[in-house]
């Protein structure tokens, strides 16, 4: 089974891109949603032992738990400690899962793979792109974030440019869904012809 990272920038197209990747018949493992499914279960109490009056019912307040540790280099530290080992043993269940139905390639949609060094975990990358413009204005119809939000978060991300330059294949989600289709088509077909790389 081969293992393909997807990833790119805030506003991009990776969770367009993800769902089409699904709609072609290859298991998707989200990360986010899988950081917000342990958020609603199993890993808030470790969070709140750890972090006191950051959930309510049972569930993280993502909120609280953002402004608690955004600033603190110690505590995000210590929540990734929290996090990690429970997210690594949901994406082994996900691998064991697709494995178990056949499947031979699986997606990992991980936003910050560059920066967290997944890369080396997969075994071709595949980056979505689109202009500095349409992201911007992407973003920004969302309504959830203003324009200095935005930029602070571009800043924290590995610039587009450089994603691009360490891709295999490259998605670009400025035209539409159709060309983005194909584009996975054709993807799908080179990786089923590629070695294994990963570590």
């Amino acid at each position: 089974m081969l293992i393909v990272g997807l990833t790119g920038s805030i506003g991009m197209g990776k969770s367009t891109t993800a769902k089409l990747f699904m709609e072609a018949g290859v298991p998707v493992y989200d990360a986010d949603a899988a950081v917000h499914q342990l958020y609603e279960g199993e890993a808030a109490p470790a969070i709140e032992a750890a972090f006191p009056g950051t959930t309510a019912n049972g569930k993280v307040d993502r909120a609280k738990l953002s402004a608690r540790v955004v600033q603190d280099a110690v505590a995000i530290k210590q929540l990734e400690q929290i996090v990690h080992p429970m997210l690594g043993a949901s994406r082994q269940k996900f691998f064991a899962d697709a494995e178990a139905a056949g499947a031979p390639i699986v997606v990992l949609d991980i936003p910050l793979l560059f920066e967290t060094g997944g890369e080396k975990r997969v075994d071709a990358v595949v980056v979505v792109t689109t202009s500095a413009e349409l992201q911007r204005e992407r973003v920004l119809a969302r309504g959830t974030m203003d324009a200095a939000k935005l930029d602070a978060i571009i800043a924290k991300q590995m610039p587009d440019a450089e994603k691009r330059k360490r891709a295999d294949f490259i998605v670009d989600t400025s035209h539409g869904l159709d060309p983005v289709r194909a584009r996975i088509r054709d993807i799908l077909d080179e990786i089923a012809k590629m070695p294994k790389r990963r570590a």
